[in-house]
C-alpha cells in the first residue's frame, strides 16, 4: 500500500528527492556507489515521469530500511508489461517483510496502470533474492547473459 501500512505494519511511501542520500547508501550496500548528486539527478529524472515509480520504506529518524524501483516496459515481441528495475532493503532490515512489502507496492502501482504482468531480473550471484522471489509467486522464465558497451561521448 502506497502511502500506508500494508498487513505486516510496515509504512511504504513515494519516494522524495531529499531521499536521494539514503537511496545511494543503500544501494552501496549492494555494490552500487554512486555520488548523492548523481543519485538525486537520477531520482529527480525517474520521478516527473510517468512511466517510473519508487517507492521507500522509512524507519525511524529518517533512515531508509529499504527502496524499490520499476518501470513501465513496452517490448515489440511481448508487449507492455511492468519491470522491477531495483530492489534493496537494508542488511539490517531484511527478513522482516520490507523486501516484499516494497515490491508489494510496485504490483499495486503496475496494476493501477492496467498492466497484466510484472518481471524482475536477479544477478545469478545473488542466491538470497532468489528464493525470496519464488516465495512472493514470481517464477523463473528464463536464463540470460548480460552484455553492456561502454559509449564514448559525443
Amino acid at each position: 500500500m502506497i502511502g500506508g501500512f500494508n498487513s505486516e505494519g510496515q509504512r511504504i511511501r513515494p519516494a522524495r528527492l531529499p531521499d536521494a542520500a539514503e537511496i545511494g547508501r543503500l544501494a552501496i550496500e549492494l555494490g552500487y556507489p554512486a555520488s548523492v548528486l548523481e543519485v538525486a539527478a537520477r531520482l529527480q529524472l525517474m520521478l516527473a515521469a510517468e512511466s517510473y515509480f519508487v517507492a521507500v520504506a522509512p524507519g525511524h529518524g529518517g533512515v531508509l530500511l529499504g527502496w524499490v524501483a520499476a518501470e513501465r516496459r513496452v517490448l515489440l515481441e511481448s508487449g507492455e508489461k511492468a519491470e522491477i528495475t531495483g530492489l534493496v532493503v537494508s542488511l539490517a532490515a531484511r527478513r522482516a517483510g520490507v523486501g516484499a512489502s516494497l515490491v508489494a507496492a510496485a504490483e499495486q502501482w503496475a496494476a493501477g496502470l492496467g498492466l497484466k504482468s510484472i518481471c524482475v531480473r536477479s544477478n545469478v550471484a545473488r542466491m538470497e533474492s532468489h528464493g525470496f522471489y519464488q516465495a512472493i509467486d514470481y517464477m523463473p522464465r528464463k536464463t540470460q547473459q548480460y552484455y553492456e558497451k561502454q559509449l564514448a561521448s559525443i
